[in-house]
């Protein structure tokens, strides 16, 4: 089957539409799509763009493309809906329902759009994800008592993206911290780390990975070399099994996949408690 156009289409970020669109495609992995987001469609001056290239994309395709949309206004919906697509109305699959078990009408139905000035939980993440930024690779490592986890593994394997999309996605509080030749040839967690051992998660991934990785980082370099790769993930395998630290081998998984994990290996509860 040739490859199939999905487009996720939002009034705001996009975070939402893509999410979820990407979470049910993900169910047909026979098949390979060309996703891309169309952010900020509040208009119908942008709406009739978003229909434009949506059209120019079905125009040279032999499937009609799959649109994933979460816009609030009817008008700009039923815009949305004249271009040459099948289209996923993503909260109306889910709210209607929902409107009628609780007995109620939602915020899509009297046509109020989700602020998040006075929102707790948005403001919740947003300070997480500086939280992140600011204990990335190590930095600030007395300030670890805030943190709800400690994610520490060799070089490129996956800590930093994980520590933002945690905190990102269920506001939590995640610093990282890089295992050095250092630490790894001592094999005793370095002095900061140590307090803290409780919170300590560890990431690793395979060495024909990593140096794959390395490679576009460091082209042609010890660091990226498979020995040292296969070297350093090994030492690191011993180190958290000598602290009797949780691991993940995050080669073949998902940021999200990655996150979950965690999640369920850990026990860590979210702490925005909201889900959007």
């Amino acid at each position: 089957m040739d490859k199939r156009s999905a487009f996720f289409v939002s009034d705001s970020t996009g975070v939402t539409a893509e999410t979820l669109g990407r979470s049910l495609l993900a169910h047909f992995d026979q098949i390979e799509f060309d996703t891309r987001v169309l952010r900020y469609i509040d208009s119908l001056e942008r709406a009739e763009y978003a229909v434009n290239e949506i059209n120019q994309v079905a125009a040279v395709s032999a499937y009609r493309p799959v649109v994933f949309e979460t816009i609030i206004k009817p008008e700009i919906r039923e815009k949305l809906a004249e271009s040459n697509c099948f289209m996923v109305d993503v909260f109306s699959s889910y709210l209607a329902p929902l409107e009628q078990e609780l007995q109620t009408e939602s915020n899509f139905t009297v046509g109020r759009g989700h602020s998040v000035a006075h929102d707790a939980a948005y403001n919740s993440r947003i300070n997480a994800v500086h939280y992140a930024i600011d204990n990335d690779d190590g930095r600030h490592a007395s300030n670890y008592e805030k943190a709800d986890v400690v994610l520490i593994g060799v070089s490129r394997s996956g800590k930093t993206p994980t520590s933002i999309y945690m905190a990102l996605q269920y506001g939590l509080y995640v610093a990282n911290y890089p295992l050095t030749d250092e630490d790894l040839n001592d094999m005793r967690l370095p002095r900061a780390l140590q307090p803290y051992k409780s919170k300590l998660f560890g990431l690793n991934i395979n060495a024909e990975r990593l140096a794959a990785i390395r490679q576009e980082r460091r082209p042609n370099s010890r660091y990226a070399s498979l020995n040292c790769c296969e070297e350093e993930i090994r030492l690191a395998e011993s180190l958290f099994a000598r602290n009797r630290i949780s691991s993940l081998n995050t080669t073949h998984l998902s940021i999200e996949e990655i996150a979950g994990r965690i999640l369920a290996v850990s026990g860590i509860t979210r702490r925005d408690q909201t889900e959007y």
